[in-house]
């Protein structure tokens, strides 16, 4: 680990540009505020036959998914954490076509849910899966944005139904 407090890079791995710094801006945000003293954390950006392969190496689903995040050191006593999160632009862009929002917001949305996977959250229960949903909307709100499953939206849809696939737990 360096000394840099947060280390964060974006591997962009497919043919749509996308503006990384929101990305590391939030990322950085939820680490701070979840008292990750130091960490080294990766963004990968890939298209859905990317996604699909490491979703399929890793996780054993063979399908593409929106965000895969691991991590892979975590010191609760030090609070160093190094972990990686996957995005994909091709689901991002189909679902922001569906919801009605920009690929660049869905991605903002994955990688709050795969960071929120990195510092503990989890969604596999109904009760986890709200507390996750309450902090992805106050994170997207600091920036400007209304979460997609609101109470407001009628949409009784868990997150974990659409950013599921996390090896964090």
């Amino acid at each position: 680990m360096t000394n840099q407090a947060h280390k964060i890079e974006i591997a962009d791995q497919q043919s749509k540009p996308v503006d990384g710094e929101p990305l590391i801006s939030i990322v950085k945000t939820i680490l701070t505020d979840h008292q990750i003293q130091r960490s080294e954390i990766s963004i990968a950006i890939v298209d859905d036959p990317a996604m699909r392969l490491l979703n399929k190496q890793y996780l054993d689903h063979d399908y593409e998914t929106d965000v895969l995040s691991f991590v892979l050191q975590y010191d609760d006593q030090t609070g160093e954490l190094e972990g990686q999160l996957i995005v994909s632009t091709d689901t991002a862009e189909k679902l922001a076509s569906e919801v009605g929002g920009t690929m660049e917001q869905e991605l903002l949305l994955y990688v709050v849910h795969g960071t929120l996977h990195l510092v503990g959250y989890n969604d596999k229960d109904p009760a986890d899966a709200q507390e996750m949903r309450d902090a992805e909307r106050r994170y997207l709100e600091s920036v400007g944005l209304t979460h997609r499953w609101s109470e407001d939206s009628g949409n009784s849809q868990d997150v974990a139904d659409a950013t599921d696939e996390s090896g964090a737990g």
